[in-house]
């Protein structure tokens, strides 16, 4: 017989079908037996009453094992329909079950309500939690995200590419970079693709990538992993930052929305809420902010080159309370804090037209108005003691007319950890890696805080 998947049953009422996956739950009472299966699409309740050879069966079955069933499908009387589980108005009567796969004994409990690993152990044992319901909701809504990103850049035009993860040279500078052999040649696991967003720009205008990139900083922190998925935008013939800041705030807002309307039980299932996003999402220059800062607070941050941790949980819980906004666009940051291609103020040089997006305290996206003259950017490779041999194919394309530009990205960890309220970056990675951990945790580590 066909397969049927679970979220198509309610359309066999009183019809024989089959299902095919994993035993959830199983009961046995006496001559009857109790289980719940799923699969892809959802959950179901089936019974064996009646059919001592099927019940035979049921009673070697256990939690993970998977099952070919047969059965009818019935509605629920109305007194044994249950509004608060997933199809709880209708019920599968089994009339035969194959097992298609065994299952050793869990663990550790799997249920709904037993579940109660520390974060350590359930990483070290992802291949097996990974089933798990709540873990699933964390990374459907992590699909949708990126989903939605890619959606609405096609929407506004913009083309996808593919950016290498092998690089010649960093698009930021500094240290905090994986060499790796490449051949007889020296090479980089890309921290960004920016470099190549900006090269692709300029032949196609509006350009947008979804990438893992990779960061070195030796960090263990709740908000730092090593490897990420970072969704990338670049577009041309901008008249100011403002246009950045403006694609940026429409593509958060196009997210949440979308969202909202597609993770609806995966909200219900994680008790969170989306974050606020109001009409116009409060902008404030890195002076002014450190400013209201010092205002509200009565810490003194003024003069600092940067927000730090601190900082940028204060500003949001301020605009918060103000405006009930869990966004704040934060800019003009000092010239030299930001990478090479930032463009300067031409008005106040020291500072440049980099922008930044804060969500309930912790900096989602990075962005703003790149150099698209050649010499200023050659001036800047040199200010930044960069090898211009290193990125020839880069400041190429910049000798032939390119329009002003500008860009942002966001990282999609980040944006799930924030979104749906976790506590840790790795919650929202399905296999994360840091300075501790590659799958398992590395020799000699201590356990990831």
């Amino acid at each position: 017989m066909t397969r049927t998947l679970i979220r198509e049953l309610k359309e066999n009422i009183e019809k024989e079908i089959t299902i095919k996956g994993w035993v959830d739950v199983a009961r046995l009472q006496g001559k009857m037996a109790f289980f719940d299966f799923r699969d892809r699409s959802g959950k179901i309740q089936g019974v064996v009453f009646g059919k001592p050879e099927v019940l035979k069966v049921a009673e070697t079955l256990r939690q993970e094992w998977v099952v070919e069933v047969s059965g009818v499908v019935h509605s629920r009387p109305e007194k044994m329909v249950n509004t608060t589980v997933e199809n709880g108005d209708i019920e599968l009567e089994i009339t035969k079950i194959t097992v298609l796969a065994q299952a050793e004994p869990l663990p550790f409990d799997m249920s709904l309500e037993g579940y109660n690993l520390d974060l350590a152990t359930e990483l070290d044992h992802r291949a097996l939690t990974l089933r798990h319901p709540k873990l699933q909701a964390i990374f459907k809504v992590q699909s949708v995200i990126i989903d939605s990103f890619r959606e609405f850049m096609k929407k506004n035009d913009f083309f996808e590419f593919q950016a290498p993860s092998i690089t010649p040279a960093t698009a930021e500078g500094g240290a905090e970079v994986f060499q790796v052999n490449y051949f007889d040649k020296k090479a980089y696991l890309t921290q960004s693709p920016q470099l190549y967003k900006q090269i692709v720009m300029t032949a196609f205008e509006r350009v947008f990538s979804v990438n893992k990139v990779f960061r070195a900083e030796p960090s263990a922190t709740t908000r730092h992993i090593t490897e990420i998925v970072s969704l990338d935008a670049e577009m041309g013939f901008i008249d100011s930052w403002l246009d950045v800041r403006d694609m940026s705030e429409n593509t958060v807002r196009y997210i949440l929305n979308e969202v909202a309307e597609k993770c609806s039980p995966e909200f219900k299932l994680l008790n969170t809420t989306l974050p606020t996003i109001i009409d116009k999402t409060p902008t404030y220059s890195l002076t002014e902010a450190q400013e209201l800062i010092f205002q509200k607070s009565g810490r003194d941050v003024r003069g600092e080159k940067d927000l730090n941790p601190e900082d940028e949980r204060t500003l949001c819980d301020i605009i918060k309370k103000e405006t009930d906004s869990d966004f704040v666009y934060v800019y003009g940051y000092p010239t030299r804090q930001k990478p090479f291609y930032v463009f300067p103020n031409p008005e106040k040089p020291e500072f440049n037209e980099g922008v930044d997006l804060l969500c309930r305290g912790i900096e989602w996206l990075s962005g703003g108005r790149r150099i698209n003259n050649y010499a200023q950017l050659c001036e800047h490779v040199k200010t930044w003691e960069m090898d211009p041999n290193s990125i020839t194919m880069f400041l190429e394309a910049f000798k032939y007319g390119v329009p002003p530009e500008g860009g942002f990205a966001f990282g999609a960890e980040r944006m799930t950890m924030q979104i749906l309220g976790l506590k840790n970056i790795r919650e929202a990675t399905m296999f994360p890696r840091d300075m501790n951990r590659i799958d398992m945790l590395l020799s000699g580590a201590e356990k990831e805080v």
